[in-house]
């Protein structure tokens, strides 16, 4: 386990960061750790301590801790060292306590917020304030927020604009989350016509954007302009990948590699222009291993060459060197040469045993290898790999005898048969032996015993057979063999040469007998690959004998090739494709599908002709919509069912059309007076039919006649903001939308009443009335405002309620919806006064608050439960009876009792009410047990229950029991002495 770089918190409540170091080793290892390169003191009274191998440190401070650590790990084999990992604190800064300048700019201009974010370590997210906490500014296109700079773009002002900013900055570490805020800078407008004007873009990424590989990569661009600019995005030396997510002013790459690396551009337009800028994405990488080394076991006085070689991305190219036992070796010396990414040995000697490492780094990491070199000496030795003493083979076979003593150098082996030294033209290797005439008794050196042999052979009795089947159908291939009696036969199988795993086939291969001379192989539910030439193999320890069949699997087709698009309309395309693998079964029909950017599934569509033969290889997609991006994919399918269907086809766009439909918006306004907001529902991409998208809104006072037009050039667009300060509050209009693009305008809407902006409650309600219901509760009643009196839509009631003492600004509230007149508040501390107020409010805000009234709440229940409950049998009866509670003065008094009775855990319980400590309750003959729960009650509600279990000895009738129970203390009893617990179980049982 390696360190990893850590980020600890300024100011965390955390008194201490660990760095991780494990290291496997025999005998364990010991660490050592090193900071900046210094090794790290390990004293009684340190901050430093070890805990295994990972280093603690307590208290962490920046000026002393923050640095480059290391783990040493040893033992009497060698020493390794881990990676660096770096200790780096975060912190966030307040922001500056300077005022902000005000920004003033002409209605319709495109304006920009720094945000000069306070110092800060990491990176920071950032959102706007307008006006108060929490209303931060959406990103919807016209605004956006950089998470670079932190800037606040605005691309064209409006009249809802206008109000005061702060910057919202938050820091993540970790679990820990801290935000902080800039002081309000104010935003005013000039009211003038706003003449449109050309896209500027104003928020750009930089022109060279390093990134390392397998990261996400986020380019910014946002542009002011009027209409609002469009923003698009391309890669200049390439196609768009299947990684990006865009998102109009962000540009988003997920998992970056080196194709990714190129120039992109970012384009914004709108009908007054366009203006475009381009940067490149480097990528870089860390390094990673080609080639690294492995333990090794070596001869003495042998030579050694170890390699390691990483890739090389450039320009950061990795540096290697080697180190061994912690030391770096940059230098030939003695026998061992360095040479870049090989070091080489020459003789060895026992001394280079150890731990050697290799490293490669570059700016942006280091990786290490790590191996062992065991350096040997050994004499003969055959107890490891003993010459076997008889060695079976067939007659007129060949036959290779093995002699591999364990030596250190290598040892020279010699054979002998009888008293005769063989030739070397009989020898394989240097440590086997083979012949071609099997009879004899052999012997090799180094005093190894001798071996002897003889045998018979292996037949195949019955071959596999050639079969055709369909997918999904079962299968026995046969295989029958004759061997010599005197050795074990084994089964084996092959497809196309490769071995059977029986247990990784997943459930598809088994083994279809258990007699000896039986090998029949049985396939289930059989797929497309399993297809081929299957080998059987029969084979005792001296030969073997092979037979081959040819399975063919029938299934549906495999997936049709190169669908090309051409011939494109607004609502057809005609495809072509290629045919694919039949699977030995004719296509019979193909199926076109297709998919769009705004629907990702893909979907069966209208062709011309409505069914394709399967010897097509062409046909007319039709009933597309216009102006939609689409891809298209081929399926074939013939007897056996649907095949895979092809890769998908290029993207496309059909062609524009006018708007064929009206369109219905929606009107409204939460606004200042003297202004009406007409409120509209962005249109979907598949209805838009065209580029240059957009509204015609025609709308006049209602009783007037002239009508009043205005175009709104986006389809993203919200509202539409008519001023006038004639207008008055919830004033009505007529309106009327149609929809355009450049192909023509759609017909008119219907025409809709909607109003201007609501006014404030002017009028309170009044005989406002409150009452206690228990100690925490109140309810609050009222006569409503008249409907007359208002300038817009009561949506309800705003209840608001203080402590005596307190000041009304810091009262609770609690709404209601619609026109109930009463509340049930809740939450409310005992025994306390409250004033309460009661305040109408719609879209506009709150009206003026009722005459205030004044509530006490009750005293809180007794809080301790009812003690030494007892019961009493007798026939059909039992009598339960229990102390009375007793109020304190901070109470509310005691009026009686509840009880629920339950005859079992699964039952529903029976209410009882009892104004004594005394109650009687009915009980069948047969009863043996029941729960009871009993609590005191009165003005300031229910008390804590008590609990208890009554038990009855089953078969014993008018029989009359005592059993007293107290509630069990809310206290954990821990005891190490087994029989007091056993005695306080068995009281708790009781």
């Amino acid at each position: 386990e390696q360190p990893v770089h850590t980020l600890f918190p300024e100011g965390s409540a955390e008194e201490k960061v660990t760095l991780a170091c494990r290291a496997r080793a025999s005998p364990p290892a010991t660490y050592r750790w090193k900071m900046n390169g210094t090794e790290i003191k390990m004293e009684p009274d340190s901050r430093y301590r070890l805990v295994a191998g990972d280093l603690v440190i307590s208290n962490p401070v920046k000026a002393k801790d923050a640095g480059s650590y290391q783990c040493v790990a040893s033992n009497s084999r060698g020493t390794v060292v881990s990676r660096e990992a770096s200790l780096r604190f975060g912190f966030l800064q307040e922001f500056s306590a300077e005022e902000r300048d005000p920004v003033k700019i002409t209605e319709g201009w495109g304006v920009m917020f720094a945000c000069s974010p306070p110092p800060h370590y990491p990176g920071l997210s950032y959102r706007w304030l307008l006006n108060e906490f929490p209303n931060f500014i959406p990103a919807d296109g016209r605004r956006f927020v950089s998470q670079t700079t932190g800037n606040l773009y605005i691309a064209k002002t409006e009249a809802s604009d206008l109000g005061n900013y702060s910057c919202f900055a938050t820091s993540h570490i970790d679990f820990i989350t801290k935000s902080v805020f800039s002081k309000f800078s104010r935003l005013s407008l000039a009211a003038e016509d706003a003449r449109q004007y050309a896209p500027s873009i104003k928020a750009r990424f930089p022109a060279d954007t390093y990134a390392l590989a397998g990261q996400m990569v986020t380019l910014e661009c946002f542009a002011f302009g009027n209409p609002v600019p469009r923003i698009k995005w391309r890669k200049l030396d390439g196609s768009q990948s299947s990684k990006w997510i865009g998102s109009e002013p962000l540009l988003q790459i997920q998992d970056v590699d080196f194709e990714d690396e190129g120039t992109y551009e970012c384009e914004a337009e709108n009908i007054k222009g366009r203006d475009t800028y381009q940067g490149r994405i480097i990528i870089q990488a860390q390094p990673e291993w080609l080639e690294v080394i492995a333990d090794t076991e070596a001869d003495i006085g042998s030579d050694l060459r170890w390699s390691c070689a990483a890739a090389s991305w450039l320009p950061n190219v990795p540096f290697l060197f080697f180190s061994s036992n912690g030391f770096i070796l940059l230098f030939a010396q003695n026998r061992i040469e360095v040479s870049g990414g090989e070091l080489r040995f020459s003789k060895l000697v026992l001394e280079d045993s150890g731990m050697y490492q290799c490293v490669a780094e570059n700016k942006h990491g280091t990786v290490y290898a790590s191996a062992e070199l065991t350096v040997q000496a050994l004499a003969p030795d055959f107890r490891l790999n003993p010459v076997k003493r008889l060695i079976p083979a067939a007659r007129s076979g060949k036959v290779i005898i093995p002699c591999q003593p364990r030596a250190a150098p290598k040892a020279t082996v010699l054979w002998t048969k009888g008293t005769e030294l063989l030739i070397n033209s009989m020898l394989v290797g240097l440590n086997a032996l083979q012949h071609s005439s099997v009879s004899g008794t052999w012997t090799s050196a180094a005093n190894s015993p001798p071996c002897s042999f003889s045998a018979d052979a292996t037949k195949i009795t019955l071959a596999p057979s050639s079969a055709d089947i369909n997918v999904g159908e079962n299968l026995t291939l046969q295989c029958h063999a004759s061997h010599d009696p005197t050795m074990d036969l084994t089964f084996t199988w092959s497809l196309d040469d490769f071995p059977i795993d029986f247990d990784k086939s997943e459930g598809h291969y088994r083994r279809a007998s258990v007699k000896e001379a039986i090998g029949d192989l049985s396939i289930f539910n059989t797929q497309l690959k399993h297809s081929g030439r299957y080998t059987c193999t029969a084979q005792t320890v001296v030969d073997s004998a092979s037979e081959s069949a040819t399975l063919t699997v029938r299934g549906p087709p495999g997936p049709p090739g190169g669908v090309v698009v051409r011939d494109i309309s607004d609502t057809t395309v005609q495809l072509s494709w290629s045919r694919g693998f039949d699977n030995h079964s004719p296509i019979a029909r193909y199926i076109v599908e297709a998919r769009t950017l705004l629907s990702p599934k893909w979907k069966q569509m209208r062709t011309n002709p409505v069914n394709i033969e399967g010897n097509a290889e062409t046909a007319q997609v039709v009933n597309l919509i216009p102006w939609m991006d689409y891809e298209f994919r081929v399926l074939a399918s013939n007897i056996l069912g649907v095949g895979e269907p092809s890769l998908p086809s290029s993207k496309i766009r059909t062609k524009e059309v006018p708007v064929p439909t009206c369109w219905s918006g929606k009107a409204g306004s939460h606004h200042a007076w003297g202004q009406l907001v007409i409120s509209l529902s962005p249109t979907l991409r598949d209805y838009q039919n065209g580029d240059g998208f957009g509204y015609i809104l025609s709308f006049r006072k209602k009783g007037t006649h002239g009508w009043l037009t205005a175009r709104v050039p986006h389809a993203e667009s919200l509202h539409y903001v008519y001023r006038n300060e004639s207008i008055g509050p919830y004033t009505p209009f007529e309106v009327k939308i149609k929809a355009y693009n450049r192909k023509g305008e759609g017909p008119e809407s219907l025409t809709a009443i909607v109003y201007s902006a609501e006014e404030e409650p002017k009028v309170a309600p009044f005989r406002v009335m409150a009452k206690a219901v228990l100690s925490s509760e109140m309810d609050v009643s009222w006569e409503p405002v008249e409907q007359g009196d208002m300038t817009g839509v009561l949506l309800g009631y705003e209840i608001r309620y203080w402590k005596d003492g307190d000041k009304e600004e810091a009262a609770d509230r609690v709404r209601t919806a619609g026109l109930v007149t009463s509340a049930h508040v809740t939450g409310l501390n005992p025994n306390t006064k409250y004033h309460v107020s009661v305040r109408a409010y719609n879209r506009a805000g709150t009206g003026p608050p009722s005459p205030s009234t004044n509530v006490t709440t009750t005293k809180p229940p007794p809080t301790r439960p009812p003690g030494n409950i007892s019961w009493t049998f007798s026939g059909s009866t039992v009598s339960i009876k229990w102390d009375p509670v007793v109020a304190k003065a901070d109470e509310s008094a005691v009026t009686g009792y509840k009880m629920l009775y339950r005859q079992d855990s699964h039952s529903a319980p029976t209410l009882y009410l009892a104004s004594k400590s005394r109650i009687d309750i009915p009980v069948p003959e047969d009863f043996t047990h029941a729960f009871v729960q009993i609590r005191v009650t009165g003005p300031g509600g229910d008390g804590i229950p008590a609990e208890v279990h009554i038990l009855r000895n089953s078969g014993t009738s008018m029989m009359v029991e005592d059993s007293v129970t107290r509630p069990v203390p809310h206290a954990v009893i821990i005891t190490t002495n087994s029989l007091v617990m056993v005695a306080l179980i068995s009281y708790l049982e009781l």
